[in-house]
């Protein structure tokens, strides 16, 4: 089942802010982006990276991947959980968002889409998961984001690549309930 409050965020402020850096971490506080995806840290500072988010109300979602010092085993998902104040995580892995999902946290599963077999995969892949999200990467491909849109029953990110208003606008009108991006000058549209 989907989190209410993670979905209401991500429909409010359909932009959602990805920080791969300090300096856009403190930037993303001055848009209207009630998420932000946290692609960037290590064991040591994650914490404190998620409670910036956290004081300045926002959604903080931790790209486990990205992280320094974490493995990709169950245990890191128990770690972020213990550890910091994320409300929720970000993989490619099946086994950290079954974790999340049983320690109640906030899921997106992030897809690479580069080819049939990967398209083909995210149903069968979803149905063993249930996350919350589904972010697809590269996030510039409408006709492929309204294809996924219509074939699972799980709301899409569309992520990756996205450098102009006019691809957030053909994504979110190509099924995507948001997108996500790195691009600071689209945090403020």
């Amino acid at each position: 089942m989907i989190h209410q409050e993670f979905i209401e965020a991500v429909e409010d402020s359909p932009v959602i802010a990805a920080v791969k850096d300090m300096e856009g971490l403190r930037r993303c506080f001055d848009s209207e982006s009630k998420v932000v995806f946290i692609l960037f840290g290590d064991v040591c500072n994650i914490a404190d990276i998620v409670e910036k988010v956290k004081n300045h109300g926002r959604i903080a979602m931790v790209h486990m991947d990205l992280i320094t010092g974490l493995s990709s085993k169950e245990i890191v998902v128990d770690f972020i959980k213990k550890y910091t104040k994320a409300d929720g995580i970000i993989s490619t892995k099946q086994t950290l968002i079954k974790r999340a999902k049983e320690l109640g946290l906030y899921t997106v599963f992030r897809f690479f889409v580069i080819d049939s077999m990967a398209y083909e995969n995210i149903s069968k892949q979803l149905a063993a998961v249930r996350s919350d999200f589904v972010e697809v990467l590269p996030g510039v491909a409408p006709k492929v984001i309204k294809r996924i849109a219509k074939s699972i029953s799980v709301p899409v990110i569309a992520g990756g690549l996205i450098a102009e208003k006019e691809d957030v606008m053909a994504m979110l009108t190509n099924g995507a309930t948001s997108i996500s991006t790195t691009n600071q000058k689209l945090w403020f549209i």
